[in-house]
């Protein structure tokens, strides 16, 4: 057994700038080195569970020509790959971050985009060191990209005008990463490793300046984490990445391993809602050979230990409610169970503050929960419920009984919605919002936005009478003015015309009443039966609307809501359908 375990890294990055294609890269690494029987010592990669171990004598094959004869101490990288889990700050080890370090992929044409930031906040808060890659430099126009070469010979070889480019998309994301306290500086010119991020330009569908990176990644591990890395000894201690169901095994966890070695029989200590619980482990698995550790299937090789750093399946009884994001522990004797049980209680317990009024919040972890809830208490929104899992008919009645209708709010990370639940939110009159999402800066986006959109709403509902749905025909040879506004005779064909309502023609809005006049009068209503002349807001008559037309009056949502319970006549009921059939071919829950 080594020394020292390899160290985790973490991939992190905005939606295609690359991440899948560095890690499908790292996973091909070891094909040509493959033997029949895949083992560490015979150079193939082994794919754990959540995890692509890439071993040192691929490492050193690979980057030899840039270390002139040196070789790494390091067994080898462990890089993790956690489906369904975007938020790295889920993954956590003893308090900390899962991974030693953290590979940050960034589109060199764009920069940082929103899921860079995002991710930039997690690293800065969990204090995981990174390496800046600078991916897609075989898109600049002029580039000369040549398969699985390294960068220090590539940018060598390029010529003038492709370097100016470089330059400046370079320069560019120094600039960027400077707004938020970072210093990059490009790999090869770094002095201080603590005090300068180091950015290696890359091409991860080519290969090339994968050597570099790589290079980087274990230098930086080799110098800074060899205290945390030689962390190898006593029981086995890991994070939980996934509860799943198996076809024959029954419930099972994937399972990253990150200290000490776990074995078939081993008691171990896991976190639940309720807090600590023990078991034994029963089974203990991996993926054959380069299997994907997604979709494996039954190539499953059985196995009766293994050591950190790697990734695992393991079964056993009574592993329901067990959390994802907590830590597994193996224990020996009663006294490190009842210090492993303790640490489990305090695990299940959230640090979250909750308020007797506030919004509810889900996750699939642990740490996605806190991360979500870091980010709300940054921006003042108070929390009534946090918990773990999909969310429930009894979130739902949580905020459906705050009196701060900006409280009546569900936001769920990475997580879904049961069917009842869903269904208690469409029955509620109380108004419920439902948002989830997979990236954290979303959810708070569309918070906001339903919250400006719930406040104008309010102000509606205060200032106005409930107005009434319409369907109007505009008269042939009735064309007061075609525009600026227009002005136009109309027949109130069903239902009830007022001052400030929008028009809609073939389900899309055209304009807004400005004016109802009959004669010399001005009017603020008109009902069915009745013609008048209306001025319109926004259309050209003879372009958006034509004599002869006929446009559907709209109502707000919150006068539908209003509407719905009232006793209206049959023709005003049917324009509300329809209204409604229009409105939630975009939102599904409008009106209800």
């Amino acid at each position: 057994m080594d020394k020292t375990r390899q160290p985790i890294i973490a991939i992190l990055g905005h939606v295609d700038h690359g991440k899948t294609s560095l890690l499908d890269h790292v996973r091909s690494l070891g094909n040509k080195a493959r033997s029949s029987v895949m083992d560490r010592e015979a150079g193939g990669i082994t794919q754990h569970i959540g995890a692509t171990e890439v071993p040192a004598i691929i490492l050193n094959n690979l980057c030899g020509p840039l270390l002139g004869g040196k070789t790494f101490d390091s067994p080898g990288l462990l890089f993790i790959d956690t489906p369904g889990h975007q938020s790295f700050s889920a993954l956590r080890s003893r308090g900390g971050a899962l991974a030693d370090i953290a590979i940050l992929i960034v589109d060199i044409s764009e920069g940082c985009k929103p899921q860079t930031i995002e991710s930039l906040r997690i690293l800065k808060n969990s204090k995981t060191p990174f390496v800046l890659a600078a991916n897609k430099v075989d898109r600049l126009h002029g580039w000369s990209s040549e398969s699985n070469r390294p960068m220090a010979y590539s940018l060598k070889q390029q010529t003038k005008d492709a370097m100016a480019i470089f330059e400046e998309k370079y320069w560019k994301i120094v600039g960027q990463l400077a707004e938020y306290d970072f210093n990059v500086e490009r790999y090869d010119r770094v002095k201080d490793f603590t005090k300068e991020i180091a950015l290696v330009p890359i091409s991860a569908r080519e290969g090339e300046g994968i050597q570099d990176l790589l290079a980087v990644v274990i230098g930086l591990a080799e110098r800074y984490l060899s205290e945390k890395l030689s962390d190898i000894e006593g029981s086995g201690e890991g994070t939980v990445l996934e509860v799943k169901e198996e076809r024959g095994l029954g419930k099972t966890l994937d399972i990253i391993l990150h200290r000490g070695s776990i074995k078939k029989g081993d008691e171990i200590v896991l976190v639940t809602n309720e807090g600590g619980t023990s078991t034994r482990v029963k089974g203990m698995f991996s993926p054959r050979g380069m299997s994907e550790m997604r979709d494996a299937g039954n190539r499953w090789d059985d196995t009766d230990i293994i050591y950190a750093a790697a990734g695992l399946k393991i079964s056993g009884v009574n592993l329901e409610g067990v959390l994802a994001g907590t830590t597994i522990r193996v224990v020996n004797n009663e006294e490190e169970k009842r210090i492993a049980i303790k640490n489990a209680n305090n695990e299940s317990k959230l640090s979250i503050e909750l308020s007797e009024e506030g919004v509810c919040i889900k996750s699939d972890t642990v740490g996605g929960l806190e991360a979500l809830a870091k980010e709300l208490e940054s921006i003042g929104v108070p929390i009534r419920s946090a918990s773990i899992g999909k969310v429930s008919r009894k979130d739902v009645r949580s905020v459906e009984t705050s009196q701060d209708p900006f409280h009546r709010i569900i936001m769920a990370f990475s997580t879904d919605i049961l069917i009842d639940a869903k269904n208690e939110i469409e029955k509620s009159e109380n108004k419920i919002k439902y948002i989830n999402s997979d990236i954290i800066y979303r959810i708070l986006d569309e918070h906001e936005e339903w919250v400006e959109l719930r406040k104008k709403e309010i102000e509606e509902e205060n200032r106005e009478d409930v107005v009434y749905p319409g369907r109007i025909r505009l008269l042939p040879d009735h064309t007061f003015r075609a525009s600026k506004p227009a002005v136009v005779g109309v027949r109130v064909l069903g239902g009830r015309i007022h001052v400030g309502q929008r028009l809609l023609k073939d389900g899309k809005r055209i304009g807004r009443i400005k004016s109802i006049r009959s004669g010399q009068d001005s009017m603020k209503q008109s009902e069915q039966g009745s013609e008048v002349a209306i001025s319109v807001d926004g259309v050209t008559i003879g372009r958006q609307i034509e004599e002869g037309d006929e446009l559907l009056v709209d109502v707000p949502e919150s006068h539908a809501i209003k509407l719905i319970k009232m006793d209206l006549t049959p023709i005003e009921k049917e324009i509300l359908e329809e209204l409604m059939l229009i409105h939630r071919k975009e939102d599904h829950f409008w009106g209800r």
